[in-house]
C-alpha cells in the first residue's frame, strides 16, 4: 500500500537504483497520473525527464475500459484480450477523438515541444501502474520505433499478466506490488484522486526551476 503517488514514486526510485549515472539517461512519465512518479524517478536518479503523451481507446458504453491505446505518434495497439463490439466506423471516430486529446495535451502539458530524441538512448517509461497495460504497450512500441536502444517499464503496481507480458516486452522491468487478486491500480493507494491539469504544470513547473542553469 502506498500513501500517494509520491510515496510511489520515491520507493520506485530507490528501486530503479542501478540506472543511476546511466549516460543519456531518460525517464518518461504517462500522464495524467505518471507525471509525479516520473518526476520521483528522475529527480532521484539525476536524470532527464518529460512526459510521452499516450492514450487508451475508451468503450463509447464504458469509458473506464478500452479496446487498446494511441500513442502520440501515430502507434496503436489493438489489445487482443479485448472484444471489439463496434463498427470499424465508430472505432476509427474514438481513435480520431483520442488522437484530438493527444494533441491538446502536448500543446497544454508540454507546451507544444516534440519530445527529447530518444535515438540510442535509456529511456525509464512509468506510470502510476498497470491495469490492461494498453497505453504502456504503445508507449514501449513508440519507444522501440524512436530508436531506444534500452527500455525499462517501472511501475508502482501492476497485474500478474501485465508482469508476464512486459517481462517479455520491455527490456527491464520494475514493479513494486503485484496483487494476486489485482483489480485497478487505486486500489494499492491510500490516498487515490484523479490527476488535474493543472497538478500535472505544476510538477514540470517545479522541475523546470530546479533544473535551470
Amino acid at each position: 500500500m502506498f500513501q500517494d503517488r509520491k510515496d510511489a514514486g520515491e520507493r520506485l526510485a530507490r528501486a530503479l537504483e542501478a540506472y543511476r549515472g546511466t549516460p543519456g539517461l531518460l525517464v518518461l512519465a504517462i500522464p495524467r497520473g505518471g507525471t509525479e512518479i516520473g518526476y520521483e524517478i528522475a529527480r532521484y536518479l539525476e536524470a532527464d525527464f518529460d512526459l510521452l503523451i499516450c492514450r487508451k481507446l475508451p468503450y463509447p458504453f464504458n469509458p473506464e475500459s478500452g479496446f487498446g491505446a494511441i500513442a502520440e505518434d501515430g502507434t496503436i495497439y489493438i489489445n487482443p484480450r479485448a472484444s471489439i463490439p463496434m463498427s470499424e466506423a465508430e472505432v476509427l471516430e474514438i481513435i480520431r477523438q483520442q488522437q484530438e486529446e493527444i494533441r491538446r495535451r502536448i500543446q497544454v502539458l508540454r507546451g507544444g515541444r516534440p519530445l527529447p530524441s530518444l535515438q540510442g538512448r535509456t529511456v525509464i517509461l512509468t506510470d502510476d501502474g498497470i491495469a490492461m497495460g494498453s497505453t504502456m504497450h504503445a508507449a514501449v512500441e513508440m519507444c522501440r520505433k524512436a530508436g531506444a536502444a534500452r527500455i525499462v517499464v517501472a511501475v508502482p503496481v501492476a497485474g500478474p499478466y501485465a508482469v508476464a507480458e512486459f517481462s517479455r516486452l520491455a527490456d527491464d522491468l520494475v514493479v513494486l506490488e503485484s496483487p494476486p487478486n489485482f483489480h485497478a491500480v487505486a486500489q494499492v493507494y491510500r490516498n487515490w484522486y484523479d490527476v488535474s491539469d493543472e497538478e500535472v504544470l505544476a510538477i514540470m513547473e517545479r522541475w523546470r526551476q530546479e533544473h535551470r542553469q
